[in-house]
Formats: structure tokens, C-alpha cells, sequence
């Protein structure tokens, strides 16, 4: 008698913040290591990984990409809200009110999600220094990149969610925010010893 496969555990991930911050571009990089296609304002987009938990199975992870709020829109519509197993909040340092929407978008999740337990993390998009600033970026203002992280860093703390630096064109940079809410969402490879070979396994066998 053959037995049956386990099935695959499906997580959703949410991928939200302001607009032109590079929610789209970590995706890219993450999952295909580089940006493989021209970049228009995102609607709605779906990337779907199969990571190895190293648990002898596979689990995939789909992730929404959506759509950047800005000015008064600065809330996802509802049905956002219902679904995901997890969030992840992306800001641009160079824009403080990038960093302001995303406090707007978690006083909205925690209020409207219908499942009492979520995941959030927080990622600081840390453009390249040959880039431009954000075109979000108001020219007034006076604060720079450094303190608008060490604001993300208090308001972080205060909301027990794990916050990382990141630079969507440098894909080293985004392996640990990935691995960490995988292992997350998918308990049970937690053991130091292992850590290291897992998180081999784990970023080798994301994929589109």
C-alpha cells in the first residue's frame, strides 16, 4: 500500500507599505535574484516560493504583493485583511512618511483582521547610495535616513515586531527577514545546530 504525500502546508504572506518603497523589487531579488522584468506600479501580484523546512517536506509560501498607499489611501481594502498568516511592512528610510504609513497600517490591521494570531515584520528598504532619494520624499524635510531608522527602531520595539535593514538590489541582505518568518510560520527547525545548513537549504530552494 502506497502511502499518500503529506500535503503542503500553504502560508500567505502580505506585503504591504508605501507607494514606490520596493516591495516589488525585494521579490524580485529574493525569489528570481535579480529584477527580471520592467517595474510599473504594482496592482496586485503574486509570488509563490517552495521552501524546505527541512522537515522532509516542502512548504510554500505565497506572497501578495500590493498595491503602494499613499496620500489619504493609506489603508488596505478589507479583503486584505481577512486572509494572511503574516505581514510584511516595508518602508524607505529616505521617505519619513513612509515610515508614518506603515504605523496608520497596523493600528488598521490589528483592528479589522478576522485571525487572532499574525505574523509582522518590518523592512527598511535602504536604497543605494547611486540612487536618488525617494520620489515620495518631501523636500523639507530635515530628517535624515538614520534617524528615521532609529524612530522605525523605537516604534518597532514598542510594537514587539522584529525590524531589519535591507537593500532590495543586494539579495544577501534579504536572506535572514525571509528565513526568520518561514521558520515562524513553520515551527519545529528551530535548533541552533541546524541553523546554519537549514538556512542554505531554505534560500537555494526559493523559487517562483
Amino acid at each position: 500500500m502506497m502511502l499518500a504525500p503529506k500535503p503542503i502546508k500553504v502560508t500567505k504572506v502580505l506585503m504591504c507599505g508605501g507607494k514606490s518603497v520596493g516591495k516589488t523589487t525585494i521579490l524580485e531579488q529574493l525569489i528570481h535574484g535579480k529584477v527580471t522584468k520592467d517595474l510599473y506600479p504594482t496592482i496586485e501580484d503574486i509570488y509563490v516560493a517552495s521552501v524546505d523546512t527541512g522537515k522532509g517536506t516542502r512548504d510554500q509560501l505565497s506572497i501578495y504583493d500590493t498595491a503602494g498607499l499613499q496620500g489619504s489611501t493609506q489603508q488596505l481594502p478589507r479583503h486584505y485583511i481577512s486572509f494572511p498568516d503574516a505581514f510584511i511592512l516595508v518602508y524607505d528610510p529616505s521617505d519619513p512618511s513612509s515610515l508614518d504609513i506603515l504605523g496608520n497600517l497596523k493600528v488598521d490591521i490589528d483592528r479589522n483582521k478576522e485571525k487572532k494570531e499574525v505574523a509582522f515584520i518590518v523592512l527598511a528598504n535602504m536604497r543605494s547610495k547611486s540612487r536618488q532619494m525617494s520620489p515620495n520624499k518631501d523636500p523639507n524635510s530635515t530628517l535624515d535616513p538614520e534617524s528615521v531608522l532609529q524612530r522605525a527602531n523605537l516604534w518597532c520595539a514598542k510594537e514587539r515586531i522584529k525590524h531589519y535593514v535591507v537593500n532590495a538590489l543586494e539579495r544577501p541582505s534579504l536572506y535572514n527577514p525571509f528565513i526568520d518568518l518561514a521558520i515562524k510560520l513553520h515551527p519545529g527547525q528551530t535548533k541552533t545546530s541546524t541553523f546554519t545548513q537549514l538556512r542554505q537549504k531554505t534560500i537555494s530552494n526559493l523559487s517562483a
